[in-house]
């Protein structure tokens, strides 16, 4: 892939908030020293964007729990 574009990370992310925030939490790991899944010479954050667009890295949200409802007694 000689270019990573935006169109080629959307590919496997709903939207474009979810695409920087997945490439932002990826580049942070990488800066961190994680190992790149994509091998290149790139800055972290290019690398982050090119993991994405070959479908390696995926962007899990956590549903919210459901607030527990509690009870007040009444004296």
């Amino acid at each position: 892939m000689a270019r990573v574009t935006v169109e080629d990370c959307l590919k496997y992310m709903k939207n474009r908030f979810e695409l920087v925030h997945a490439a932002s939490l990826r580049a942070t790991e990488l800066i961190k020293g994680a190992r790149p899944l994509h091998p290149c010479k790139n800055k972290e954050i290019v690398t982050a964007l090119r993991e994405i667009a070959d479908g390696k890295i995926r962007f899990i949200v956590d549903e919210p729990a459901e607030k527990k409802k509690t009870t007040s007694k009444k004296k």
